[in-house]
């Protein structure tokens, strides 16, 4: 079984980097390997050996699981029980949450070479984005859905709280992991991956969150600046993933697939469209309250005029995803972490989908929702309960393997 994300597809092959001369070997926090059982030992990482494999990437099960529950409560239908089923999600998701940050705070206490070695990582230190949008997407999911459990006001301190951490580190990690794929990571030409927007999206899922947010502050500047701010973090979101994505298509047209058990991540490229439909629609809602009636009357317009062309987008890529996804399964492809990769991404093309459908009033629109949430929960059904499996029998929490490379198949 090939875990993920611990392959290092990214990175430059061995013989590129010169090896340090013998006597001066440089330290373990100056490369990504991981050190020996000698190493292991003096470190102290002998402790909780479980935790040392849980990298940053187990918070895709956060986001996934909360998107569940929030693309659920925004659906333009009215289902029987969705709304209950919504309630006990958002709980687990919650659950989930507390029990991976307790996990990542075990690593990072009790395994600290491993954790500066992810950093180190370029197939790796990107995952770090998702420890901001697993705050927003939980806090989010609590002010549309818990509120119902633990009432409207403690939804909002929740979700405050939440939003403004996660936004923090978002934009820290916006900055911080392209510099270091600069400065030390140096991955090798063709060695793009979809991951590499995985902090670059944070800002996005802020925008979007912090629509939310903007009724509940006070009318004057104080709203209209959170307004303008979340506009702010949607255009470098926008901007950003627009360097990032030709590189991602140049790697798949000049090298060919992915390895099978990074072929979902493919589906990570939605992340950035959906979640900018999803945004501008949700800032469209609160203008109106925080900025003059031209500028909110242009704000509502556009969430029309940018989400419709984006959407068609996305729902290509979707199509050549899934086609990469099915070719890939053909050829072997197992498991792996990075089936998660299936449901976030997916879940902002329901939200972002049924923005439009509300601004529209268009049933064309509402019914893509609906399917894209039906794949949606059907994929978090599967990846979460592959999971689970994969922790009772210790499989995801042991030492990586190898990815399979993939076939020359090519039908």
């Amino acid at each position: 079984m090939a875990i993920f994300p611990q392959t290092r597809t990214a990175a430059p092959p061995p013989s590129a980097t010169p090896s340090p001369p013998p006597e001066s070997p440089r330290p373990a926090s100056a490369r990504p390997e991981s050190p020996g059982p000698a190493a292991v030992a003096s470190s102290g990482s002998t402790r909780l050996p479980f935790l040392r494999h849980i990298g940053p990437n187990w918070y895709a099960s956060v986001m996934g699981t909360a998107i569940v529950a929030s693309a659920g409560a925004m659906l333009p239908v009215d289902v029987p029980g969705l709304r209950a089923a919504c309630t006990v999600v958002w709980v687990l998701s919650a659950l989930l949450l507390l029990a991976v940050l307790t996990a990542r705070a075990g690593h990072w206490f009790c395994h600290r070479d491993q954790a500066r070695a992810h950093l180190l990582d370029p197939a790796v230190a990107p995952f770090y984005g998702c420890l901001s949008m697993a705050l927003m997407a939980v806090g989010g999911a609590t002010l549309t859905v818990g509120q119902d459990v633990v009432g409207a006001r403690a939804a909002l301190a929740v979700d405050v709280v939440l939003f403004v951490a996660g936004t923090v580190i978002g934009l820290v990690a916006a900055v911080v992991v392209p510099y270091l794929m600069v400065v030390r990571h140096r991955p090798a030409p063709g060695t793009a991956s979809p991951v590499w927007l995985l902090p670059l999206v944070a800002p996005m899922v802020s925008a979007s969150q912090g629509a939310l947010l903007v009724p509940h502050v006070s009318a004057g500047q104080g709203r209209e600046a959170l307004l303008l701010a979340c506009y702010a973090m949607f255009g470098l979101s926008l901007l950003a993933t627009l360097v990032v994505l030709p590189l991602v298509f140049s790697r798949l047209v000049h090298h060919g697939p992915l390895p099978l058990a990074l072929t979902p991540t493919l589906f990570l490229v939605l992340g950035p469209l959906g979640q900018s439909t999803t945004a501008v629609n949700q800032l469209a809602d609160a203008a109106p309250g925080a900025v003059g009636a031209p500028y909110a009357s242009a704000f509502v317009a556009f969430a029309v005029l940018y989400g419709v062309p984006v959407m068609g987008f996305a729902l290509l890529w979707l199509a050549l995803a899934t086609a990469m996804v099915v070719r890939a399964a053909r050829n072997g492809m197992g498991f792996a972490m990075t089936w998660w990769a299936f449901t976030f991404p997916v879940g902002t093309c329901v939200t972002g989908a049924a923005g439009l459908a509300r601004h529209t009033g268009l049933d064309a629109l509402t019914w893509p929702a609906v399917a894209l949430y039906v794949a949606l929960v059907a994929a978090w059904a599967a990846a979460g309960t592959r999971t689970a499996l994969g922790v009772v029998s210790g499989a995801l929490t042991a030492a990586p393997v190898p990815p399979r490379p993939a076939t020359a198949r090519t039908t």
